[in-house]
């Protein structure tokens, strides 16, 4: 640890100035390392990093900080050290007894939720310029006396807000606050703009195909939220199958960005509990600290409520659909909370499909979210740096300030092992295929049933018409894909087609008293190979014979036609 008595005799470089960054919890963490690569280069600069312990959602930090590598220091320690600059993205912990200058970033869209004063653990309630639960309206966390004042003063050498519109806010309701304010932009918002161009990879990470949408659920983390209880009603239990059952699986993919304090909360295998069928379906959750602004780019349309992230996705133009409101958490001067009340609402009992629908034909992007996000974009690495070695009284580094990149994210395309219905129209070589985990009531189509061998109930198996699975093609544990194929027809004698994916074009396919066949993409083809084998066995039961020299089949999914190619 290069701080405390005696540091000097083992470290090997004095710095000329200690920066301390604070967590509170993995959200505000969120923020910091957003600013770390400030710092970057800088010889004369030691960082160091502290948890305030403040934060009842402490799950998480360790593995943070175990990925940061910096040194840690405990919080009563880092209350005794001096240090040059402490930079915070939250207001938990007793940030005022700190003993070095001290800057607070917002780890959200500005400050825009009520919350009254700070609870036991954080700061003293009565450590602002009230007593606590005083004045007629409940203050805006961290935009309020309540959270910027010690004894009538403001603690605080720096408040950056990404807007002049926060600014007026702060003026009205707390200007012995105001000479503390830094105008410098949303560095979370930057680097999701800066990683626009790379969109369509973002995309392909998580296996969204030609004509797919991806459907993005998001939710932030009180009761109020789409994820939560104590809205009006409990939707998420009844939403989830639905989105599976009514939505076509090759016409949307689904994936779900939860606020980290719904991660740390509940546990990450909590939730993975709450939502194993919809797993199941096809549902990816997303990293809720490194790929959430990945996924978010990568968005057609997102089913959110009242958290930054929605808020961050209508600012990129995507059209949302709020499932949960949640007004009364926030601070109706906002812009959230204007776009909060001017959204499209989800009407949970109504036809998912058509609402979507309805959304995306009539969406026309927001001025609001877009104009009130940031009013210096692209710009907040700059102003940052500057703000902080003003702090440090420092020069800044020659080099040009900058963010990093969003990394690409690991590919994850969907595992669908609950069973699907799949509905099919024959047309002469023109194969129209729908699947979804449900049969819709307004349905068109001859039917059969798909089931992954994974799938979890056994039972599933025996009443499937088309069996498949995916893997390498030369998995031992499976054996080559004719060995596993001919496996399956033995085992489940109902089974007229078992298919196995050895790739994201391809697959082998044995029909039963047909014999096997390799389907393949043809050009510009993109569809889910899984998709291929149910084409091929309702064209076989039409009738349909594969020539010698194999056959080309048009398969319409996902608002296009995908050229198979099958051989023998």
């Amino acid at each position: 640890m290069p701080v405390g008595d005696g540091s000097d005799r083992w470290v090997s470089r004095a710095a000329r100035r200690r920066v301390l960054l604070v967590v509170h919890n993995v959200t505000s963490a969120g923020r910091l390392l957003d600013v770390l690569p400030l710092f970057h280069d800088d010889f004369r600069v030691q960082l160091l990093i502290t948890s305030t312990e403040s934060s009842v959602f402490q799950g998480g930090i360790r593995k943070l900080f175990a990925e940061l590598e910096l040194p840690v220091m405990p919080w009563d320690q880092a209350l005794r050290t001096p240090v040059d600059l402490a930079i915070s993205a939250s207001f938990g912990g007793q940030l005022h007894d700190l003993k070095g200058r001290l800057t607070v970033l917002s780890h959200g869209v500005g400050y825009t939720k009520k919350l009254a004063e700070p609870g036991a653990g954080s700061r003293e309630p009565g450590a602002g310029s009230r007593e606590p639960g005083a004045g007629s309206r409940e203050p805006t966390f961290g935009l309020s006396p309540d959270w910027l004042l010690v004894d009538g003063e403001s603690f605080v050498d720096g408040l950056v807000l990404s807007h002049p519109e926060q600014l007026e806010r702060l003026r009205r309701v707390c200007p012995e606050a105001e000479k503390a304010a830094v105008l410098a932009g949303d560095p979370c918002f930057d680097r999701i703009l800066a990683a626009r161009p790379y969109r369509e990879r973002f995309r392909r990470a998580l296996g969204v195909r030609r004509g797919q949408r991806l459907l993005v659920l998001n939710s932030t983390w009180n009761p109020e939220g789409l994820f939560g209880t104590g809205g009006d009603e409990d939707v998420l239990p009844s939403l989830l199958p639905r989105l599976a059952a009514e939505l076509s699986a090759d016409d949307y993919r689904l994936a779900a960005v939860l606020h980290p304090n719904i991660w740390y909360g509940h546990g990450p295998g909590q939730i993975r509990v709450w939502l194993d069928r919809a797993r199941r379906s096809g549902l990816t959750l997303i990293d809720p600290v490194h790929a959430w602004r990945q996924a978010l780019l990568a968005a057609d349309v997102v089913l959110g409520d009242f958290g930054a992230v929605t808020y961050y996705a209508a600012a990129l133009g995507h059209p949302v659909l709020l499932a949960a409101t949640g007004e009364g958490r926030l601070d109706p001067d906002t812009p959230l909370a204007a776009f909060v009340r001017g959204a499209p609402r989800l009407d949970p009992h109504g036809p998912l499909h058509d609402q979507l629908a309805e959304l995306l034909a009539r969406h026309r992007p927001l001025a609001g979210p877009a104009e009130f996000t940031t009013s210096a974009p692209g710009a907040s690495a700059e102003l940052l740096r500057r703000h902080f070695y003003a702090l440090l009284d420092l020069p800044e580094p020659t080099a040009a300030a900058l963010l990093e990149p969003l990394p690409l994210p690991e590919f994850t395309p969907p595992l669908r092992t609950h069973p699907l219905d799949v509905r099919t129209r024959v047309r002469g070589v023109e194969v129209v295929v729908e699947r979804s985990t449900g049969h819709p009531y307004d349905a068109v189509g001859e039917t059969h049933r798909a089931v992954h061998e994974d799938t979890r109930d056994p039972g599933d198996l025996a009443t499937a018409d088309v069996i498949w699975r995916d893997g390498p093609p030369d998995d031992p544990r499976l054996g080559v894909p004719d060995a596993w194929t001919a496996e399956i027809l033995r085992r489940h004698p109902h089974c007229s087609l078992a298919a196995y994916v050895s790739g994201p074009d391809r697959c082998t396919v044995r029909a039963r008293g047909v014999g096997v066949f390799r389907l393949s993409a043809g050009p510009a083809a993109d569809a889910d190979p899984a998709v291929y084998a149910s084409a091929l066995h309702a064209w076989l039961a039409h009738g349909g014979k594969v020539p010698p020299g194999g056959t080309t089949l048009r398969v319409r999914v996902a608002g296009g036609v995908h050229p198979m190619v099958c051989t023998r």
